[in-house]
């Protein structure tokens, strides 16, 4: 089981590192960002994409709000360009923050349901399992990214946990 504690540090913890990879993607060259780099999405901004929409997905089903369409296809070209992409992402690392510091031990009690598309089934998860994927699948596919990005010569920031600014 996981704790307030655990939700509210990694909402802070993909904030502060999705700040730095805004500042990243505006500083890479754009054919870059755009290059197919063969990851499972492809490019940069495919992959930075996806995370925003699956970020967004999730969201939906544990704060009752807005979300796109479910379709996984989609994800790679949730967003037009970077720009429109670092409005959303800033949005949405606020939504989950806020999301993150109004929850209760109730909160992270019972189980999500929902239709998977992935999957084309209903599908029913503990909710603390389905908050723990959640952070997890941010840092694995920034995970990516942050390899992609160093490839690039580009210097990403520190992305360990334990370094994370306590501001």
């Amino acid at each position: 089981m996981i704790t307030l504690a655990y939700v509210q540090t990694m909402a802070a913890y993909n904030a502060w590192q999705n700040k730095g990879l805004i500042a990243q993607v505006h500083a890479i060259d754009e054919a870059y960002l755009l290059a197919d780099h063969g990851a499972f999405f492809g490019s940069i901004f495919g992959t930075i994409n996806h995370l925003l929409w699956g970020d967004l997905l999730w969201m939906a089903r544990f704060d009752g709000g807005a979300a796109q369409s479910p379709v996984i296809a989609d994800s790679a070209t949730f967003t037009a360009d970077a720009a429109a992409w670092a409005t959303v992402r800033a949005e949405a690392d606020q939504r989950i923050t806020g999301w993150a510091a109004s929850i209760t031990d109730t909160d992270l009690a019972g189980d999500i349901a929902w239709f998977s598309g992935s999957l084309n089934a209903d599908v029913s998860r503990p909710k603390w399992e389905c908050i723990t994927h959640f952070f997890n699948h941010q840092t694995h596919h920034r995970g990516q990214v942050h390899a992609m990005l160093t490839a690039a010569g580009a210097k990403p920031g520190a992305t360990d946990l334990v370094f994370m600014p306590k501001d």
